[in-house]
């Protein structure tokens, strides 16, 4: 008898641990979360969350099949983990136990995906898998704009197209409205231009691709669009300053950089009260500028632990239902992904969720300037995209931009953890 023991059988193994495989997943992620809200639109959301588990499933097996490739202690950054178990604690004092847990089984999914994509694929591969996906997602999204607003003159209700584009937008594409269309323009665009960069597509592709994605971006009319898009691009000019200058003087010039944006945000914090007002002014920013007073109002109820993780707000449910009704709105989040943290999971979540963000981004922003491929730029620049739109929209708690901050966080950590540091220390005193 054979004295193998019972388990996966070894072609079945051989096969999920392959690149065609890895490929393949990476694509489907990609593509099943930026594409949420056509799926839901077209199928339902028991659908979209059937696609997610059969995909956390699928991640899961292919760990398993690269196991010994794995350590479970690199797995996930510390900071990631403890958020998303805070968030799971927070079921126990939530006002509806079975939603809370729902949107907490979304963020350990979504979270999940971008866990296996950042150890399955390097930077380039993960950077290649998202353009071809928002290639395809972009293309259709302006053919179905074209669809419904010219040839049609129709709109697309159940995928939230309006058929504006005649007039020249707003548009809102495949991703349910203008500003999350917004987003994904601006990433996309990163996405393309390091593309272009690294020679990864053919010239052509990627000036077709730069093109399409400016159109988009402009007939979004978002007006989160314009503001990502320069403290993008003020990052991108500081980081090319960055890997311009030599290793003795690269790391001052970074310190000083870092003491530069801390002493900004102390700054932004301290007139907070000033910035609110005058940006209460302009009537596109007041009704958020409204509902972020009574978020902060209501947050002092529950200051330290919040009200529950939900993520999306769920209509019904206190405290969203009691926020909508003093407005007189129908908010869906807080329209600012720190706020919503706040009245969520409390200052306790909220001081974990800026730990990880702000690591991940030191974390990639030193990988970028120290290695010289041009890929290695793509983490940094898209955590400063994501955590600026941040300010305006909650979307980086859930969906792609979740996916996308977990798969950064997952890549920064890889090379500049406490974990690495420890055990090339070990190595070293074991020689």
């Amino acid at each position: 008898m054979s004295g193998r023991r019972p388990g996966m059988r070894p072609d079945a193994r051989l096969l999920l641990a392959s690149a065609e495989v890895a490929r393949a997943f990476t694509i489907a992620s990609f593509a099943a979360v930026f594409g949420a809200s056509a799926i839901r639109g077209l199928a339902g959301g028991v659908t979209y969350a059937t696609v997610l588990v059969g995909l956390c499933l699928l991640g899961g097996a292919i760990l398993i099949a690269r196991r010994r490739e794995i350590e479970l202690l690199h797995l996930a950054p510390t900071t990631l983990l403890v958020f998303v178990i805070w968030a799971g604690a927070s079921v126990l004092w939530s006002t509806d136990a079975a939603r809370s847990a729902a949107g907490w089984a979304a963020l350990v999914g979504v979270s999940f995906l971008g866990i296996v994509i950042g150890h399955v694929r390097d930077a380039h591969q993960s950077v290649r898998a998202l353009g071809d996906v928002l290639r395809w997602a972009l293309g259709a999204s302006l053919a179905l704009e074209v669809l419904s607003g010219i040839l049609w003159d129709t709109p697309i209700p159940f995928l939230g197209i309006r058929g504006d584009i005649a007039e020249l937008g707003p548009v809102q594409g495949l991703f349910g409205s203008r500003n999350d269309l917004g987003v994904v323009t601006v990433i996309a665009l990163l996405t393309f231009l390091v593309e272009w960069r690294t020679r990864s597509v053919r010239p052509a592709t990627a000036v077709a691709s730069v093109t399409l994605a400016a159109v988009l971006a402009l007939l979004s009319g978002s007006p989160t669009v314009i503001v990502v898009a320069v403290m993008t691009g003020l990052a991108a000019v500081a980081l090319a300053l960055v890997r311009a200058l030599p290793p003795r003087r690269r790391r001052v010039v970074q310190l000083c950089l870092g003491v530069g944006v801390a002493l900004l945000l102390a700054f932004a914090w301290a007139r907070r009260s000033a910035i609110a007002t005058a940006l209460d002014g302009r009537a596109d920013l007041s009704l958020r500028t409204d509902l972020w007073g009574e978020i902060l109002r209501f947050s002092d109820y529950r200051p330290v632990v919040g009200f529950g993780w939900f993520g999306p707000w769920a209509p019904g449910e206190a405290p969203f239902s009691a926020l909508n009704f003093i407005l007189d709105q129908q908010h869906a989040s807080a329209l600012n992904a720190y706020l919503d943290v706040l009245l969520q999971l409390g200052w306790a979540g909220l001081i974990v969720f800026l730990v990880l963000c702000a690591l991940a981004l030191a974390r990639a922003w030193l990988v970028a300037g120290e290695r010289r491929a041009v890929v290695h730029t793509w983490a940094p620049l898209t955590l400063v995209a994501l955590l600026t739109v941040s300010l305006f929209e909650s979307s980086v708690l859930s969906g792609a931009g979740l996916l996308l901050l977990v798969l950064c966080a997952v890549r920064a950590g890889q090379s500049r953890s406490w974990r690495e540091r420890l055990e090339r220390r070990d190595d070293a005193v074991t020689e």
